[in-house]
């Protein structure tokens, strides 16, 4: 995605090989803690309350349940399964997930269409935002590795004042979450290398 409206990049060291590395992100649990609980919670809360607008009674109920799948053990594989599609991997370099969605709307989330490395050679359809979200692993001089995520999207043009308006709002949380994902990875890595050395 060479081009798009904005980006987010974040970076951890890991005393870890490329490899080991790079298996812990297939492997690792990146649903995070407290804070990113905290953070999913307060995303979902405008659903909730429409929803409890429309419907008093199954609202409440609702909003439970979609926390506490937030708060599971939550693995590369899962994020697939809920809408984030990888589009390329280069083992133990780089892998790259693509999602295309209404990120700004009440519901938000990814949307229905599956996305793939087609999807990234023409601009996203209307009223939608595409999004590119990577982990790159590279060998450091001391053995360790440098492991890396950045963030790109790509609005449509008639969605983009949307989209920037909430970027506005999300982005700090967005950047605790990518942190605690990395962090995530990073443990994982480090026990791995661990319990093989």
């Amino acid at each position: 995605m060479p081009h798009y409206d904005v980006a987010e990049r974040h970076r951890t060291t890991v005393h870890a090989a490329p490899d080991v590395v790079f298996r812990a992100i297939h492997k690792a649990n990146v649903s995070g803690g407290l804070v990113t609980h905290i953070l999913y919670a307060l995303r979902f809360a405008p659903a909730a309350l429409v929803a409890a607008i429309r419907s008093p009674r199954g609202a409440w109920s609702s909003y439970l349940d979609r926390i506490s799948r937030q708060n599971r053990v939550v693995h590369l594989d899962d994020l697939e399964r809920a809408g984030f599609h990888v589009v390329a991997e280069r083992a133990p370099e780089e892998l790259v997930i693509g999602v295309l969605g209404r990120f700004w709307t009440v519901r938000g989330g990814p949307g229905a269409a599956a996305v793939t490395a087609e999807t990234f050679r023409s601009p996203p359809p209307a009223g939608q935002a595409l999004a590119g979200w990577n982990f790159s692993v590279a060998r450091r001089r001391d053995d360790s590795s440098e492991l890396s995520t950045e963030t790109r999207v790509l609005c449509a043009p008639d969605v983009r004042w949307k989209f920037r308006l909430y970027w506005i709002a999300i982005r700090p949380g967005s950047g605790l979450i990518r942190h605690a994902m990395l962090r995530a990875i990073r443990r994982h890595a480090e026990t791995i290398r661990d319990a093989t050395s």
